[in-house]
């Protein structure tokens, strides 16, 4: 079992130039990171605004997801930014890989179909994550746990983003300050204000319940 996302920039067509530049830069050195802590993933850009990555190990997915979302959430062209400019919608689809091409286009599998069919809903939705499996009994349980990600997330703003994106890198909140040239209390503030308890929360769930039902 793999899991793949497939993920688009939502409204990528107000982005100015500068702003699309500056998050494809972001979204490459990221994968490049993401490839690097985990080895024989991969992920490439394609048609523009969207892209699509490859995991060995499903139970690192969700934490992928928000790595590469908040990445994107933090972005600011502008030095008194606080308002978001961008932002990602993201589909996990974990299943089989049953077709290993030369590149992820050439791929094909049940992990493919689900996160690609997954992606094309939740643009009718107006959902920004999603979770499809072969089990109905988990997607059940994290369809409901990710909408309600959808409605923490949405309140981030590239301050509170910025912090959970160091959080997920395993920083700690002094180091985080360090980091930000900010007060540590200030970082804790944040980090309660974006919820990242709960968060953290739904991550380890996550990890448990996918590690144990397809990774072991």
């Amino acid at each position: 079992m793999i899991a793949v996302l497939t993920a688009d920039l939502i409204d990528s067509t107000n982005y100015s130039e500068t702003l699309m530049s500056r998050v494809m830069a972001v979204l490459k050195e990221e994968f490049t990171d993401t490839e690097t802590k985990y080895p024989s993933s991969d992920f490439n850009i394609y048609r523009g605004d969207s892209f699509q990555g490859v995991l060995q190990n499903p139970a690192v997915a969700l934490a992928v997801t928000l790595h590469l979302k908040t990445a994107i959430l933090r972005i600011s062209t502008t030095k008194k930014g606080k308002s978001r400019e961008a932002d990602l919608r993201i589909a996990i689809g974990i299943g089989s890989l049953d077709y290993q091409g030369n590149t992820i286009e050439e791929s094909n599998g049940q992990a493919f179909q689900f996160s690609g069919r997954s992606l094309d809903e939740m643009k009718y939705e107006g959902r920004k994550t999603r979770l499809k499996t072969p089990s109905e009994t988990i997607n059940g349980e994290f369809d409901a746990s990710f909408f309600l990600l959808d409605e923490i997330s949405d309140r981030w703003s590239t301050a509170s983003a910025e912090v959970i994106y160091f959080l997920l890198k395993g920083l700690k909140e002094k180091e985080i300050a360090t980091e930000l040239g900010i007060s540590q209390s200030a970082v804790n503030q944040r980090k309660k204000a974006a919820g990242w308890e709960a968060v953290n929360a739904l991550l380890v769930r996550y990890n448990n319940i996918i590690s144990k039902t397809f990774t072991e």
